[in-house]
Order: C-alpha cells, then sequence, then structure tokens
C-alpha cells in the first residue's frame, strides 16, 4: 500500500503539472510545432506549400516500382485528359450515349474553360480520328489562318518590328478551333454544341478550383495578363494571381459558350462574338476583319506515316510539326544497324540509346524549321523528308562518340493540351488544341471571357522562308496528335503536349514501348529529355540526369538537369482486340445498345499534369 502524499509533495507535484502544461502550450504555439501551412493551405510566403517538402515517394507492390499509378481499363468507353473535370465531362457524355468524337468535344470545351493557360476557345485545334463504321482514318487541320491585312510590309513599315510580335493582338491569327469542333461534330458525332458544350458552360457559371500547375502557370503569366485590360479583369485579382485552390468563375465564357450552343460556329465567326473579336484586335492596332473571321473553313487532310518495327505511326501533315517525329523513327530504324546499335539491347538505361536520340533529333528538326510550312503557299517535300531512303542518307552524320552540331536553329514554346477519346464502337480521336504560349497572346475578348491565341508568332519575316507571314497563310504549327495502326487495325491514339517538345516527345515514348515494352501508363512516368535547337543545351529530368547525365557530358553533350515541367505532358488510350470475341455490328449512333468493343481499352495519363485516364 502506497504512503499518503505529503503536503510538500502535493504542492511539489501541482507544480511539476502546471509547468508541463505551460511548456505544451508553449511548444503548440512555437514554429515548427504543426506546419505553418496544414492540409497545403497556402500562405502568402508559401503559394504552394507542398512544394518544398523533404519527402520521398512510397513504392508500388507490383510491376515497375517508379510507376506513379497503373494503367485504366475499360471496355465501354475511354477520355484521357490534363485535368480531371475534362475527363469526367467526356466520360459522362460516352455513358449517356454519344461516341467519341461527342466526348472530345465535350472534354476538350471544359479544358477550354478551365485551362486557359493551355488552350481556349481563341485557340486552334488539330485531329486525327479512326471511324470504326468506315474503318479509316481521317484527320482535320482546324488550325487559323492569317488575316488579309497580315503582309511583310503591315509588320516591317507599320508596326516597326523585325520579328513576328510574340504576344497582344498581332500575334493572334484567326482561331480555328471552334469551327474544329463544329466539323467534328458534323462529320461524325452523334450529339450537337447544345449538350456536348453544356458541361463546359456550366462549369464556367458554377466556378471549379484552381489547381497546382495551372496556378504556377498563371503566377508566370501575371505581367503579361496585367499589361491587357481584359485579362487582367478575367484571370487576376488585384492584379495578382488568384490563390492556390481558389473558386474560379468565368461568367463571360459561359455567355460565349450559351452563344454558340444557340446559334452553332455562325455566333463565332459571324455574329456577336465575332464583332467582339475584331473590335479587340482593331481597337489594340491590329488589322483581323469581320471577312477574316467569316470566311475562315477548316480542312479535312489525309494523315502522314512511316513504319517503325512493324508499326504504323500516323501524324498530321505541314504546318504541324508531325513530320520530325516520322524522320526521327526512320532515322533510329535505319541508322541504329548501321551504327551497330540495337536501342532494344541498350535498354533505358543505357547512354548510349540517349545519345542516338538527341542525335536524331537534331537531324530532324533541322530539316523541319528549314523546309516546314503552309503547303498551300510553298512546296514541302514531305515524302522526301519521311522516306527511309532519306533516313539512310542520315546516318553518317551521326557519330556514335560524339555529340553533333544543331544544323538549323530554332523552336518554339507553347501551351497546349492533347487528350485522347475512345468509345464501346470502336470509334477513337487524337486530338491536341491550343493557344500556344502560356495565356497565349495575353490579349483577351473580355465581354466573352477568352484569350487569343499567338500562333502568329511562328510565323517568319526572312523574304523567301517556307514560312514567312502572308495573308490566308497558316503559321508553322507545334500541336501534333499521334496515332499508332498494327496490321490495319487501331491501335493507339497518343499525343504529349509542350510546344517544340512534342516530335522528340512522340519519338521517346514509341522507342519506350516498342523498343523497350513499357506499358501505356509506365512510359510516361519513365523520365525524358528535350533538347533545345537554339542552344544546343540538351535538358534531362533530374533522375535522368543522375543515371546518364556524366556519360553523355563525356560524349560532348551540353547537359542540365530540369524537372517535368520541361518535357509537357502526355496522354494515351491503347486498344487491345480479344479475339475470342466478335466485332459488334450495331450503327455508332446507338443510344441504347449498351455492348462493349471486342477488347479493352489500356490508358495512362501524365503525373506531371493536373489529369487522369477515365473509363467505363
Amino acid at each position: 500500500m502506497r504512503a499518503p502524499a505529503t503536503r510538500s509533495a502535493v504542492i511539489v507535484r501541482r507544480l511539476l503539472v502546471g509547468v508541463a502544461a505551460v511548456m505544451v502550450a508553449v511548444a503548440a504555439a512555437r514554429p515548427g510545432a504543426q506546419s505553418k501551412t496544414p492540409f497545403a493551405t497556402p500562405m502568402p510566403d508559401t503559394p504552394q506549400p507542398a512544394s518544398g517538402s523533404p519527402a520521398v515517394p512510397g513504392s508500388r507492390a507490383q510491376g515497375w516500382a517508379a510507376q506513379g499509378r497503373s494503367e485504366v481499363l475499360a471496355r465501354h468507353g475511354m477520355v484521357a485528359t490534363s485535368d480531371p473535370l475534362a475527363s469526367q465531362a467526356g466520360l459522362a457524355i460516352l455513358r449517356q450515349g454519344g461516341n467519341a468524337v461527342d466526348a472530345a468535344v465535350a472534354a476538350a470545351a471544359v479544358l477550354d474553360v478551365t485551362s486557359q493557360n493551355d488552350t481556349g476557345i481563341g485557340g486552334d485545334l488539330f485531329a486525327i480520328i479512326w471511324s470504326a463504321k468506315d474503318k479509316k482514318l481521317y484527320a482535320i487541320n482546324a488550325a487559323g489562318r492569317a488575316p488579309a491585312g497580315w503582309t511583310p510590309e503591315f509588320f516591317k513599315n507599320t508596326l516597326k518590328v523585325t520579328q513576328m510580335p510574340g504576344n497582344g493582338v498581332n500575334a493572334a491569327t484567326v482561331p480555328g478551333a471552334v469551327a474544329g469542333y463544329d466539323a467534328l461534330l458534323t462529320r461524325f458525332g452523334s450529339l450537337t454544341f447544345k449538350e456536348t458544350l453544356e458541361p463546359a458552360a456550366r462549369i464556367a457559371e458554377q466556378g471549379w478550383g484552381l489547381a497546382e500547375r495551372r496556378h504556377d502557370d498563371l503566377r508566370s503569366a501575371v505581367n503579361g495578363l496585367r499589361a491587357d485590360a481584359d485579362s487582367r479583369q478575367l484571370f487576376l485579382e488585384n492584379g495578382e494571381a488568384p490563390a492556390l485552390y481558389s473558386i474560379i468563375r468565368n461568367p463571360n465564357l459561359a455567355k460565349a459558350l450559351r452563344l454558340i450552343q444557340a446559334q452553332g460556329k455562325d455566333a463565332f465567326y459571324k455574329g456577336d462574338i465575332a464583332a467582339a473579336i475584331v473590335k479587340k484586335v482593331q481597337g489594340d492596332g491590329g488589322v483581323m476583319t469581320l471577312d477574316d473571321l467569316a470566311k475562315y473553313q477548316p480542312e479535312w487532310v489525309d494523315t502522314v506515316s512511316t513504319s517503325y518495327h512493324g508499326y504504323d505511326v500516323h501524324q498530321l501533315p505541314p504546318p504541324g510539326q508531325g513530320i520530325a517525329a516520322l524522320e526521327m523513327l526512320n532515322i533510329l530504324e535505319t541508322c541504329a544497324p548501321t551504327l551497330g546499335v540495337n536501342l532494344t539491347t541498350l535498354g533505358p538505361a543505357d547512354p548510349m540509346k540517349w545519345h542516338l536520340l538527341v542525335e536524331a533529333k537534331k537531324l530532324a528538326y533541322a530539316d523541319l524549321l528549314a523546309k516546314n510550312g503552309d503547303p498551300k503557299f510553298s512546296t514541302i517535300p514531305v515524302a522526301q523528308l519521311i522516306s527511309k531512303q532519306y533516313a539512310a542518307t542520315r546516318c553518317d552524320k551521326i557519330d556514335p562518340n560524339r555529340a553533333g552540331p544543331v544544323g538549323v536553329v530554332g523552336g518554339t514554346d507553347g501551351g497546349t493540351i492533347y487528350m485522347a477519346a475512345a468509345d464501346r464502337w470502336g470509334n477513337m480521336v487524337s486530338l491536341v488544341h491550343s493557344v500556344f504560349s502560356v495565356y497565349g497572346s495575353r490579349a483577351s475578348v473580355g465581354p466573352y471571357g477568352f484569350v487569343l491565341h499567338n500562333r502568329g508568332s511562328a510565323f517568319s519575316l526572312q523574304p523567301g522562308h517556307p514560312n514567312v507571314v502572308a495573308p490566308g497563310k497558316q503559321p508553322f504549327h507545334s500541336i501534333m496528335a499521334g496515332f499508332v495502326m498494327k496490321d490495319g487495325a487501331p491501335l493507339m491514339a497518343f499525343g504529349n503536349m509542350g510546344g517544340s517538345v512534342q516530335p522528340e516527345s512522340h519519338v521517346q515514348h514509341l522507342v519506350n514501348m516498342i523498343d523497350h515494352g513499357m506499358n501505356v501508363q509506365m512510359t510516361t512516368d519513365a523520365a525524358r529529355f528535350t533538347h533545345n535547337q537554339n542552344t544546343n543545351v540538351l535538358s534531362l529530368e533530374t533522375n535522368l540526369f543522375a543515371l546518364v547525365g556524366k556519360a553523355l557530358e563525356a560524349k560532348g553533350h551540353t547537359v542540365r538537369s530540369v524537372d517535368g515541367g520541361a518535357v509537357g505532358g502526355y496522354q494515351g488510350i491503347l486498344f487491345t482486340r480479344d479475339p475470342r470475341l466478335p466485332a459488334p455490328t450495331f450503327d455508332r449512333r446507338s443510344v441504347t445498345d449498351d455492348l462493349p468493343v471486342n477488347g479493352v481499352y489500356r490508358a495512362g495519363s501524365d503525373h506531371r499534369k493536373d489529369g487522369q485516364a477515365a473509363g467505363w
């Protein structure tokens, strides 16, 4: 039995308890007792609070340990975009009976609302479509054309510039995206603007949360957006970027979408929106007219393609830069054996693999920058550039032991979305949509809530250049959508947004999947490179730099370590057919037949962006 406590012992105990309570209170009040930003709540001095954490990633229990997430598998349909709201909007359309084209338009329109750092109805669009009914690939070029007043003399003599403006209204050609949506729905859709634009209009009215990557882009563009009164009002609060996780609304853009729902594309090209565009452009010293807008029509074109180790890779033709990816693939397939190299044997950790890819990239981009342009204005030697015979003439320009020069310099930045969609009938869509630079021209059509792209900045003022500016001409376009076929059947819709990184990224993904056996998600979780054709600097993501940086420096490359913001963002949907199942025979426009496609879709989405692949 314990002895009774003396009075002095009780006093001492109470004092100790009191001191302990004070110490706990002091510790709780001290900085560091808990995070200053619990639940990653942003503060003025830490606008993106989770970015500096020293935590390390956890480990997967299966598959490649470094893979961030599993492939998404579904049979009835799939949408992969850089924004979950867009993916879910496309998925909802598929569930309601819409097809892949309907879903693609709905998802892209949501991105026009939530992601004007990358895209918008003031931008351009390209797409490749596999029609299950026709068993054929189609492609659309919905890139805008230069206003009638855009001559070299206008820029040199009137604007007094020696190169194309990078921002402002005189960087914007006619926006082509809305006409592209209309053409897609008219030819292949089962729904109309009324249904497909509804999710986007509703989000613009009700608001959405400002996610990390878009918040970062907005912060980087504040100075440019401040300079335009409409952009300042649309995108900033008191001249600054809204806080991370803020609710953003755009009722003016909702009004534009409602007009397009009611009046179709004419609302944009001939109606009130067209009038607002012209007022904005001409009010800021531009020359775009109502006639420039009214005349615009997108164009159905044929894809261009090459084979790579038994797979047929399709791209959009010029003025897009897809031909550079095809030339790169041809150089790798043709020249690797000549150099005594097998990419599969080398594997993804061998410095020689990366050296060959970079050297092939330099050669392909030199041809692209020297020869690409609008084929309606210049003769672009596409057939030559994407031939195996031409690739064979490039082999002796690659030294397996030493980095070579860049040849022709050039290259462009980009703020782009790439997305893919597929449905239960087997239709697949590969779509890329862009305002070019982050927030495009930074000049906005205020009454209707959207920024104009700055694709015109890609024109040249050099006389005789295939990309020299001219009335009605399309500029060199960095955006590109990829598609892979095998033995005449559709295999994969894929792409990688990010300006000039796109051809080199397309090739890295195909090498990953075809030569290294990676799955559709693993390819994007693997580290990538990007090479600058202007500076000849090779940028490697941090872990890749640690793996092969020194070895590539020893070969003469100027190498630097970068984060994932340098290499863009990928989405991909691959179809794996089940030979035990018969092909469905019902009509693509059916809204009642719930039978899924005769196989499974497998999809991946880039962790470097904000998006997801979603299926049902």
